[in-house]
């Protein structure tokens, strides 16, 4: 087993310690940070996100997995920042306003970041007003947001009329998912997307931006 199966093993299991000594070795050997995030950290999501779609891993694995890439990450993040590496999107993303429900909010955050994209959280329990006038800085191309309760889809909906009413929503896609979405009350309240999991969030990301969905960036 070569040192990325072995990381894209311990990525898989979870295993955080191990992701960050595989990921020490490899940089002190002399490898290319961006080649390790590239082919090291990104390329491990692709199982994790297939086999929790699939039903072959459930939330608290995933939770572990998107722990340790974030380890990774955190190791990555000044080497590629020296580098003068780019993100591959940028997104905005919080949990609307009246609901404090915020597990798979941190999932999709860290599945984010592992995947390469520049991520702020705004938490739970979101104004529209702070979605707006984050996304009305012009430094995110995404704004998604979370809803798990019914009691805040109409907040869903008020946030998407603010963006519409501050000239921000053709300046930006629109992600959502929560329990209380499905793929067409997502349509009826104007996204672009829609993303019943964590793992599915990275793809409709990369969707939404037409970037690649079945290999990492180069």
């Amino acid at each position: 087993m070569n040192s990325f199966d072995q990381l894209h093993r311990a990525v898989y299991d979870g295993d955080d310690r191990t992701v960050v000594e595989l990921a020490e070795g490899l940089l002190t050997e002399g490898m290319d940070p961006v080649h390790l995030l590239n082919q090291g950290l990104i390329a491990s999501l692709d199982k994790v996100g297939k086999d929790f779609a699939d039903g072959r891993l459930f939330l608290p694995e995933v939770m572990l997995s998107a722990h340790a890439i974030q380890e990774g990450m955190h190791l990555l993040e000044p080497l590629l920042a020296e580098a003068g590496v780019e993100p591959r999107g940028s997104v905005v993303i919080g949990t609307v306003k009246s609901d404090q429900h915020d597990i798979g909010k941190n999932i999709v955050v860290m599945m984010l970041r592992g995947a390469g994209f520049r991520v702020k959280d705004l938490g739970i329990d979101v104004d529209p007003e702070v979605f707006v006038a984050e996304a009305g800085e012009g430094e995110y191309q995404v704004v998604a947001m979370s809803a798990l309760l019914t009691t805040s889809l109409p907040w869903l909906e008020k946030t998407m009329q603010a963006l519409e009413r501050q000239g921000i929503r053709d300046r930006v896609k629109v992600l959502v998912g929560g329990a209380v979405l499905d793929a067409d009350k997502a349509l009826a309240a104007g996204a672009d997307g829609y993303a019943p999991d964590a793992a599915r969030a990275v793809e409709a990301c990369k969707e939404l931006l037409g970037l690649p969905t079945d290999s990492p960036c180069e």
